[in-house]
């Protein structure tokens, strides 16, 4: 893909001072108030850079998906696959990626059409699937994900050139305060935070079980949270939080016997797609960085 300028520096071997976003968080004026989210709502989306939905999904409509996650936790060959990412040091699945590709009851959720209608709203385009996963946190094993904004490595790893993007975490397991729910700094999408630290080749197959680069600095973290908190959404099986692709978050390790598993779909703007990795590098695989197929998703029937 050919280069553009880089707007969002990062990865830098000195460090750069947090700056204020220049991309809108609510892409089109006009779809603003025309779509499944209320102009409440989308407000909540613009302030915090997140929103969340209790029971959003009825809990029956994930039981399917919850055996399908037991299968997969009995597939050594799936164990096996470049895009499954194991614990360090064990042998539980910390992700799974790519879980659209191998699923067709994953891939028709992505299409959900009041998912697909909200996330149209907030980007105002039509949009295709940037990457998608299942994250696990197993009872009294799950470690936990250091804070971080996906658009920091998108943009860096994988050339995504603007904050067009968002994700829909839908919980597959009851997500309480004790089993390592997501944490997400509200208003923290309106800066961006440069990270100190060349990208090293491949540096995905460690990143993905344990992120030191591509995090930020504990100064810039402690000013974003004195200013918006953290909050912690949480909630049965099939609940839904959406939340901004530049939007800083993480979770804690799961210290209670109750096991937690979330879904990610990551949505892109079609208006967005991906060029040649700000970092220099050569691009992530396929299963992390869709560049093959940027067609616009159509809802399922």
């Amino acid at each position: 893909m050919k280069d553009t300028q880089d707007l969002f520096p990062t990865r830098l071997e000195r460090k750069l001072g947090m700056f204020e976003r220049i991309d809108p968080v609510v892409h089109s004026a006009e779809q603003r108030n025309s779509g499944p989210l209320s102009a409440e709502e989308v407000d909540e989306f613009e302030r915090k850079g997140f929103i969340s939905f209790d029971s959003f999904f009825d809990k029956a409509q994930m039981d399917d998906f919850i055996q399908d996650l037991r299968d997969y936790e009995n597939d050594a060959d799936l164990k096996l696959s470049e895009g499954t990412v194991l614990e360090p040091g064990r042998e539980e699945i910390r992700s799974i990626f790519g879980i659209h590709e191998i699923s067709e009851r994953f891939s028709r959720l992505t299409r959900d059409p009041r998912l697909l209608a909200m996330v149209q709203q907030l980007l105002g385009s039509d949009v295709y699937i940037h990457q998608s996963r299942i994250n696990y946190k197993p009872g009294f094993k799950g470690k936990g994900f250091e804070w971080h904004s996906d658009f920091e490595t998108w943009h860096s790893e994988d050339g995504m050139p603007r904050m067009r993007s968002l994700s829909c975490s839908i919980v597959l397991t009851d997500n309480g305060e004790f089993n390592g729910p997501l944490m997400l700094i509200p208003g923290s999408h309106n800066y961006f935070v440069p990270c100190v630290g060349r990208t090293p080749e491949n540096n995905y197959k460690e990143s993905l079980k344990s992120q030191y680069i591509g995090v930020p600095d504990e100064r810039s973290l402690r000013e974003l949270m004195a200013k918006g908190d953290i909050e912690a959404p949480k909630g049965p099986a099939g609940s839904l939080i959406i939340f901004e692709c530049n939007t800083l978050h993480g979770s804690n390790i799961n210290m209670s016997c109750w096991p937690r598993s979330n879904l990610f779909f990551v949505y892109n703007s079609v208006e967005n797609t991906l060029h040649d990795p700000y970092c220099g590098n050569k691009p992530r695989p396929e299963f992390l960085a869709n560049r093959t197929n940027w067609e616009p998703l159509e809802p399922a029937g």
